[in-house]
């Protein structure tokens, strides 16, 4: 005989079947087998007292909605959750993370930025998905290889900037010759607002004088990306540096 759901939930995994346990399944099928809960649950490896790791999985993805916006959500909100704490919350967001370096360019080869379009794909991979507004500068040589790739700063709208002097330390530091600027929208549009703008023009001017050129700065929300340069406005913002 099988034990009940409710037996389940109040004696935990270990008394389940063999076969029936998320992670010797995993084993013996792959992970294809699994739910998404069972996954999650793996990820836990235990639940509370009165909770199975798969039932509070299954809270967690309830509470969200999809596995996508568990991953998307803030750490503050995954440690709202009751039961999910500490060793818990660590090891799902490391997973996460995890799973979003998976899809960035191997880190062993150069990456070389030969467009706006190469940028704009490789800043999107690192920005899509994010809860809070983080910043990143790409450091680029000569001939468009990446030197560093930097987060800068993180925060809540217009407050994710960094000061320009730390942009233009970096640069130096990094030895680049080009730079290319990006930040996400969190909710909304990937339309830059005029605050963006007058920083991008900001920036372009403090990286003048070292001969260091602004290439791009790249806005992410969601699926789109909007870039400074395609749209017209970084030959505006070089052109209107030249004659004022």
């Amino acid at each position: 005989m099988q034990p009940s759901d409710t037996a389940r939930k109040s004696k935990g995994i270990l008394t389940w079947p063999e076969g029936e346990r998320p992670r010797e399944r995993l084993l013996r099928s792959g992970p294809q087998s699994l739910t998404d809960a069972e996954l999650v649950a793996i990820l836990l490896r235990i639940g509370v007292r009165g909770t199975s790791a798969v039932e509070l999985a299954r809270h967690i993805l309830k509470k969200f909605g999809s596995l996508r916006a568990v991953a998307e959500a803030p750490l503050s909100a995954l440690l709202e959750v009751k039961g999910l704490k500490g060793a818990k919350a660590a090891q799902l967001v490391a997973a996460i993370e995890i799973s979003r370096r998976i899809a960035l360019p191997d880190s062993r080869k150069s990456i070389n930025l030969k467009s706006t379009g190469d940028a704009a794909a490789y800043l999107r991979s690192r920005l899509h998905g994010l809860a809070e507004e983080h910043f990143r500068a790409l450091f680029l040589n000569r001939r468009g290889i990446l030197l560093e790739d930097a987060l800068l700063s993180v925060g809540s709208v217009d407050q994710a900037r960094p000061p320009l002097r730390l942009i233009v330390a970096r640069t130096l530091q990094a030895n680049a010759s080009a730079v290319i600027v990006a930040h996400n929208h969190p909710s909304g549009a990937a339309q830059p607002s005029e605050s963006d703008k007058l920083f991008t023009e900001d920036l372009y001017a403090a990286l003048k004088p070292i001969r260091v050129q602004l290439l791009d700065h790249v806005v992410v929300a969601g699926d789109s990306v909007f870039s400074f340069a395609d749209s017209g406005i970084m030959d505006e913002i070089a052109l209107a540096k030249a004659t004022g």
